[in-house]
């Protein structure tokens, strides 16, 4: 079940060039950055209410975020909704005509686990499904 818009993720050229942008922007700086080995990318959270931004730039020139950049430019890059459990989301998608990018959840950013639909089959939109990895003894 989808839980919530979880964050929007902006794809950027230079990510201490646009943590500094954001910061005045929201007035914060961003609570978290990391970089997530297995995507080449670096990336950096700011918090807005209940949602999340999330700045993404690329550590490669070989990944689909530098491959974003290069066709379409900084912007925003793909909605991620939180859901409550990502393999039963993932068949559920499935199910209903839309096509993963990957068939197992990938670690990503920020301890979650993601699976993204082809923006073929969303208008155009990259969507991302996302849940939290839960921690050893934590329920």
């Amino acid at each position: 079940m989808i839980l919530r818009l979880e964050h929007i993720g902006i794809a950027v050229g230079d990510l201490d060039a646009s943590k500094q942008l954001f910061d005045r922007l929201f007035g914060c700086e961003s609570y978290k950055t990391e970089s997530v080995a297995s995507e080449q990318v670096s990336t950096a959270f700011y918090r807005t209410g209940e949602s999340k931004i999330e700045l993404v730039a690329s550590d490669s020139n070989e990944n689909a975020i530098s491959k974003y950049l290069a066709k379409r430019g900084e912007g925003i890059h793909h909605l991620a909704f939180e859901v409550d459990d990502i393999y039963e989301t993932m068949k559920e998608m499935e199910s209903k005509g839309f096509k993963l990018l990957s068939a197992e959840p990938k670690v990503g950013a920020d301890n979650k686990l993601v699976v993204f639909l082809h923006p073929k089959t969303t208008n155009g939109v990259l969507i991302e499904f996302c849940q939290t990895i839960p921690q050893a003894g934590v329920e």
